[in-house]
């Protein structure tokens, strides 16, 4: 990860994908994940993208705060199906 300033456009950048605000929007909501599925494991990041998304997770540095809102975002629809069972 370079020293840019951790943001999502930033993330993305580094992901090598579309960072702007309407291509986010769209990665987001046209990736949405299972609930029992983890961010790093979903089958539409190849090993790079896999690999950076678990180590910044798990260094707990500020770009883990990022990647922690990518995860969220990507399991809305899991967490609002949840709270309506």
């Amino acid at each position: 990860m370079n020293t840019s300033e951790p943001r999502m456009t930033n993330l993305f950048l580094q992901l090598g994908l579309d960072a702007g605000e309407d291509a986010i929007g769209a990665f987001i909501r046209d990736h949405q994940l299972p609930a029992g599925v983890a961010l790093a494991e979903a089958p539409y990041w190849n090993d790079a993208q896999r690999q950076l998304l678990s180590e910044q997770l798990y260094a707990d540095a500020a770009w883990a705060i990022v990647v922690d809102q990518l995860n969220e975002s990507l399991h809305e629809d899991a967490v609002a199906r949840a709270g309506r069972a």
